[in-house]
């Protein structure tokens, strides 16, 4: 599989290094999906809703849930407050500012398996929204009658990822085309940071100069050590665990200590 970066440097005005987010349990500290459910009277789902989830079909299970809330009543102003009321993770908001006191260097995205709704309400109350170039992430929003109604990503053919995303495809597709517009530049690096399974495929693609930081101890972690054991020239990029978004901002200025 082909490196996304090489050695081909950005132009002076260009960033040089391409940071990628995840939402979930990355920049916030739960999943938002789980947040938003405690807005429900008894702050929970029904067995028979929570015992519907397929794998693989995670998207189409939260379509059940967001309908269901609407048939018990919750409001959008509770959603939306749910969501604002979510912590971000240790040492995040930390990271966010150094990396927008280095706007010039980091090019910011997030690709994500959550929605754009709950991603953008919680960025824009944090004040962060304006940092990111672009947020990837399933569609959703209140239809006429006052319901949040979500929609898949996108379909693909990757084996390994759920039916509605793969973020790999995604980053594949962003990087193609973002050379293109920068007149054939490539990002000198590319900085890929999550917590889940789905954050393994996107981190397949990355190459030796660039880096996967996986949350410590989550499945990204706990999966990426196994593949560093039983198929240690399947991984390229360099990993670096984090705990606090502290972690990352000290890697980060080794990286510019590089220049």
């Amino acid at each position: 599989m082909t490196a996304l970066s090489n050695l081909t440097h950005a132009t002076p005005q260009e960033h040089r290094f391409l940071v990628l987010f995840d939402f979930d349990e990355t920049i916030i500290n739960e999943s938002s999906d789980d947040a938003v459910v405690r807005a429900l009277p008894g702050q929970q789902l029904p067995d028979w809703l929570k015992n519907s989830y397929r794998e693989g079909h995670y998207n189409e299970h939260m379509q059940q849930v967001l309908a269901y809330m609407a048939e018990q009543g919750v409001s959008k102003e509770s959603i939306h407050s749910a969501v604002e009321k979510i912590a971000p993770t240790p040492g995040l908001l930390a990271l966010l500012q150094y990396l927008q006191s280095h706007q010039q260097d980091f090019e910011l995205v997030v690709v994500s398996d959550a929605n754009m709704y709950f991603i953008k309400t919680w960025l824009e109350h944090a004040g962060v929204c304006h940092l990111f170039r672009k947020i990837f992430t399933n569609p959703a929003s209140f239809d006429a009658s006052g319901h949040l109604v979500l929609l898949p990503f996108h379909s693909h053919s990757c084996s390994r990822c759920p039916d509605n995303m793969c973020k790999q495809v995604i980053l594949r597709e962003y990087l193609a085309g973002r050379q293109k517009e920068r007149g054939g530049a490539s990002f000198q690096r590319v900085f890929y940071i999550g917590d889940g399974a789905n954050d393994i495929c996107p981190s397949l693609a990355l190459g030796p100069r660039d880096t996967a930081f996986p949350r410590r101890d989550f499945p990204m972690h706990r999966l990426l050590q196994e593949m560093q054991q039983n198929q240690p020239t399947k991984f390229k990029a360099n990993v670096v665990p984090w705990a606090s978004g502290e972690d990352i901002v000290d890697c980060l200025k080794k990286v510019m200590e590089e220049r």
